[in-house]
C-alpha cells in the first residue's frame, strides 16, 4: 500500500525504512527539506492516489494539531489520519470528532520500540474504528515485531494513546526501581560490584528485563 508519513526523526525516520522493506511505498515529509520526500503536506496529499492513508509522527500538542488542521482542509472523504506521536488521548477523540465532520476516518497508535525498533520491531497500540485499522493494517503487520505479538486493537478512539500511557507509567516506575536499588546496593559496605549484581540478575530472576539488560550496558 502507499503511506504518506509525516516526521521523519529518529522514530519517524527508522519507521520509513522498515515500512519499504516490507515492500510499501513510504512519501515522507519533515521540515528539514534533507528528510523529505516532498517538500510541503500538499505535495504528499497530492503524489498519493485515494483513498489516502496519511500517518503523523510529530510532537504531542500544538504540532499535532496544526498538522491536523492542515490535513483536514487536504485531504478528502474516505482518507484516513493516524497520529503516532504520544498525543494525550482527550486529544484523539477531539481530533476524530474534526475530521469526522469532513468524512476523514482517525486511528491513534501509541508506538513503543525507539531506536531499536528499525531492527526488533515496534509495539503498537491503536484505537479507532474496525474499518479505519483495517485499512492501516498492513503498515501495522510491517511495523510490529516479528511473531503472534507486538500490536493489538486496544479499541476506541483513544485507546492507544491511553494504553501507551499505562505503558509509560510501567516503564517510568521499573526504572525508578532499578535506581532505587542500586543505590541501596551502592550504600552497603559489603558489596563490592553493584554493576556485577545487576548483571547476575539477567537470567533466571523475575525482574530480568530488557530495561535491566539496557542498564547493565549503560552502567
Amino acid at each position: 500500500m502507499e503511506l504518506g508519513l509525516i516526521g521523519l526523526g529518529k522514530m519517524g525516520g527508522n519507521m520509513r525504512t522498515r515500512i519499504r522493506q516490507a515492500g510499501h511505498t513510504v512519501i515522507g515529509y519533515d521540515r528539514n527539506p534533507d528528510l523529505a520526500d516532498v517538500h510541503s503536506l500538499q505535495e504528499l496529499v497530492d503524489k498519493l492516489a485515494a483513498p489516502r492513508v496519511v500517518w503523523v509522527m510529530v510532537p504531542a500538542g500544538a504540532a499535532t494539531q496544526s498538522v491536523v488542521d492542515e490535513l483536514g482542509g487536504l485531504l478528502e472523504p474516505g482518507d484516513i489520519v493516524v497520529d503516532g506521536g504520544n498525543s494525550r488521548w482527550t486529544d484523539d477523540e477531539k481530533h476524530a470528532g474534526e475530521l469526522a465532520a469532513k468524512g476523514i476516518g482517525f486511528v491513534d497508535c501509541g508506538v513503543s520500540g525507539g531506536v531499536w525498533g528499525l531492527e526488533n520491531g515496534y509495539a503498537l497500540m491503536y484505537g479507532g474504528e474496525a474499518e479505519h485499522v483495517e485499512k492501516v493494517q498492513p503498515v501495522f503487520n510491517a511495523l510490529k515485531p516479528v511473531g503472534n505479538f507486538g500490536s493489538v486493537h486496544a479499541g476506541k478512539v483513544g485507546a492507544g494513546h491511553f494504553a501507551k500511557m499505562v505503558h509509560n507509567g510501567i516503564e517510568y516506575a521499573m526504572m525508578q526501581a532499578y535506581a532505587e536499588g542500586w543505590e541501596l546496593l551502592e550504600k552497603v559496605h559489603s558489596v563490592t560490584d553493584v554493576r556485577e549484581v545487576f548483571r547476575s540478575w539477567q537470567e533466571g530472576t523475575v525482574i530480568r528485563s530488557w530495561l535491566l539488560d539496557l542498564a547493565v550496558n549503560a552502567l
